[in-house]
């Protein structure tokens, strides 16, 4: 690899080791393996290479590579006549995160119509307009959901079925 796709492979894999260390809440050099594996692609990764690449303790790497696998993120595979274990990014993990997105707006939307038609009932006793709820960040808000779950599962079918 040539030293400016090293340098920009390094950076990546600081940015999307914060990101997935905030979102996934991993511990910062779990979320760097994981990133770096990301990176690395299907040809994956050894331990060693990852003990040497993110300078960090043999006892460290093993103990991350151990959980990730535990959480079903990273699977390996072995060459034959090679001893090492080549680890690579679990495809199954993409869809299981579009298959938690697509729960988590289901219950935002099923608590988003309940606060709407609460508030829509409240407003049919309040006498004095100024005081109503407005409805339509609801609305918009509902609309947004559908939009983005209909997109969500187009990706998921690409994905799978590829």
């Amino acid at each position: 690899m040539n030293e400016e796709l090293r340098k920009q492979k390094h950076a990546l894999v600081e940015k999307l080791g914060v990101l997935i260390e905030t979102k996934d809440k991993l511990a910062p050099v779990e979320a760097r393996i994981l990133s770096y594996i990301i990176l690395t692609g299907k040809a994956g990764t050894t331990f060693e290479d990852l003990v040497t690449k993110l300078c960090a303790s043999k006892s460290t790497i093993s103990t991350h590579l151990n959980h990730l696998q535990d959480l079903k993120k990273i699977i390996y595979f072995t060459k034959a006549g090679d001893r090492k274990k080549y680890f690579i990014i679990n495809q199954d993990m993409i869809t299981q995160g579009i298959d938690e997105m697509i729960e988590s707006w289901a219950n935002q939307k099923q608590l988003h119509i309940e606060i709407k038609q609460y508030k829509e009932q409240a407003n049919t006793i309040i006498p004095d307009e100024t005081s109503k709820f407005d409805l339509e960040f609801h609305d918009n808000y509902i609309q947004f959901l559908n939009e983005a779950t209909k997109s969500i599962l187009e990706l998921r079918t690409k994905i799978t079925d590829k």
